[in-house]
């Protein structure tokens, strides 16, 4: 497959489901009290308002990539340590939700095509990308790690003492990201290729029914 074909598979994809995730988050967020992503015009489904340059490029290439942060104020909330948890968790959780539901299409899709031999084998794999990268981007983004959704959450469960201890090491999360994911496997830790990548395999599998 050339490689317009395959951005062409992935342009779908990628916008929706990086769209998504900022407008969970943001929508979260408003239903807890916090204006901030709706006045900054983030209640959007339309990529322009989200896709960051870099990130884009990134899922293009590594099938991993980010959008623009939506901006939350947990000043809002009454609770904050506690509602900014279910916002965290309503980024990852979208994309889950729409993994399983191109999951449940990809699979009517491939029982249907046998009887009817109508559906092209280019629709078949972009739901596939769809699946398939919606549940990578949901799992990655559970990793407890700043600036990921996971280490919000994290930090959210932990006590608050301990959650102020770590504080002034949250800056160095990025820098141990990005280690992780181009060195880890060099080191024993392999985030991509023991935990992410597997776990996404096999709900892909579970869910569509195609083993690959």
């Amino acid at each position: 497959m050339s490689l317009w074909m395959e951005i062409l598979l992935l342009a779908p994809t990628i916008l929706i489901s990086l769209s998504v995730h900022e407008l969970a988050h943001g929508w979260m967020a408003l239903r807890f009290g916090d204006p901030t992503a709706r006045d900054a015009g983030r209640l959007s489904l339309n990529p322009l308002k989200h896709l960051d340059p870099l990130g884009t490029i990134a899922l293009f290439i590594f099938k991993l990539g980010w959008a623009k942060p939506v901006p939350v104020n947990p000043y809002y909330f009454k609770n904050p340590r506690q509602d900014l948890i279910w916002v965290s968790l309503a980024g990852p959780g979208s994309n889950m939700l729409l993994g399983l539901a191109g999951a449940l299409i990809l699979r009517s899709l491939i029982w249907i095509d046998p009887v009817t031999g109508l559906i092209n084998q280019y629709v078949l794999l972009g739901f596939f990308y769809f699946v398939w990268i919606n549940f990578i981007l949901a799992f990655f983004n559970l990793v407890p790690i700043p600036p990921l959704d996971g280490s919000k959450v994290a930090l959210g469960l932990m006590p608050e003492s301990v959650e102020q201890s770590l504080q002034p090491y949250l800056k160095y999360g990025p820098l141990v990201l990005i280690g992780l994911i181009f060195f880890g496997d060099r080191i024993g830790l392999d985030l991509f290729g023991s935990t992410i990548l597997p776990l996404s395999r096999l709900f892909v599998q579970v869910f569509t029914g195609i083993q690959f």
